[in-house]
């Protein structure tokens, strides 16, 4: 049955995300896929238990009492929706798998064409090109995107377009969880697989200006950080935690060098001075960021055989 399914086609619901009713999001996707002439399942997440999201549910089971043909998965809980999404790769049987926000951020005549480009690459990640939303929007893509590309070799324009379409074999390499999925393609080309973003028409209904709680904007900078680290070190963290200490050592060094002349050449006392102390937690803390780098580097030498960070395209003879 597997090899039936040209498509798997993933929705995921949450009540922490915007969405439009089930009955007419269903129908406008429908529609564009049947353009394609592909077999293809629709898988709908509904990630919670909430009454919103159990209103979801009785919309999705309507819908198969009609006759459709739909999966629907439903979680106990609310999850973050890397792990939405991993579920739903898992549970589905497509050669080529397409996640779809459930409200329109493309006018849905564009997806025929991002499905067509994926023969010749391994990912195809949407670019809504004009930006039609507000300039709010725009502002804060522009620096969520420039804080990624910042002292990295990624240069994406539009990570927060839910529209990607890619082949079977990635999920295979590649996990998400937690919130890691708005860096999907980051992580899927880190593996070596070929990602290309498509200019896409940004639909008129995704004008929705979004503003979030400070708290939001925190937790999305870390991500960052966690996702450049994992990128970037995760396969020779002595670098990273190195570099820290070696920074942490060499300023305990000027600041002891300060102290240092002005006990000995002006006089002042040094038993009473958090300076001092300050200092002392610059070369403990110096000691112990170059000893977890250590630690990490012996863990990935002993485990190497097992860490496979790579991906082969073809061999010949």
């Amino acid at each position: 049955m597997k090899n039936n399914i040209d498509l798997s086609v993933i929705i995921p619901y949450s009540e922490k995300l915007r969405f439009e009713p089930v009955e007419n999001i269903y129908k406008i996707y429908k529609q564009a896929l049947d353009s394609t002439g592909l077999q293809y399942e629709f898988i709908f997440v509904i990630n919670g238990n909430s009454g919103i999201m159990n209103n979801v549910y009785r919309a999705l089971c309507a819908l198969v009492e009609g006759g459709e043909k739909i999966r629907i998965i439903k979680l106990a809980k609310t999850f973050g929706e890397g792990t939405v999404l991993s579920l739903a790769f898992e549970n589905s049987l497509g050669n080529k798998i397409l996640t779809l926000p459930p409200y329109e951020q493309i006018i849905p005549e564009e997806i025929p064409k991002l499905i067509t480009a994926l023969e010749d690459v391994d990912m195809i990640v949407a670019r809504r090109t004009p930006r039609i939303d507000s300039w709010i929007n725009r502002l804060q893509s522009g620096i969520f995107h420039y804080l990624i590309g910042f002292r990295s070799d990624f240069r994406f324009h539009d990570l927060g377009c839910s529209v990607r379409a890619f082949k079977r074999r990635i999920i295979d390499k590649v996990f998400l969880y937690g919130e890691q999925h708005r860096f999907f393609p980051i992580l899927v080309q880190r593996y070596g697989y070929h990602v290309t973003e498509i200019p896409v028409i940004q639909s008129p209904k995704d004008d929705f200006q979004r503003i979030y709680p400070l708290v939001t904007y925190l937790r999305r900078f870390t991500d960052i950080i966690s996702v450049f680290f994992l990128v970037k070190f995760t396969q020779k963290p002595l670098r990273f935690f190195g570099i820290l200490g070696l920074f942490t050592f060499f300023l305990g060094v000027l600041l002891a060098g300060y102290l240092f002349v002005q006990r000995m050449f002006m006089g002042v006392a040094l038993a009473d001075r958090p300076l001092l102390l300050f200092d002392l937690l610059l070369f403990v803390g110096s000691v112990q960021l170059f000893a977890i780098g250590l630690i990490g580097e012996i863990i990935i030498f002993t485990h190497a055989k097992d860490l496979k960070d790579y991906t082969i395209e073809k061999i010949i003879n």
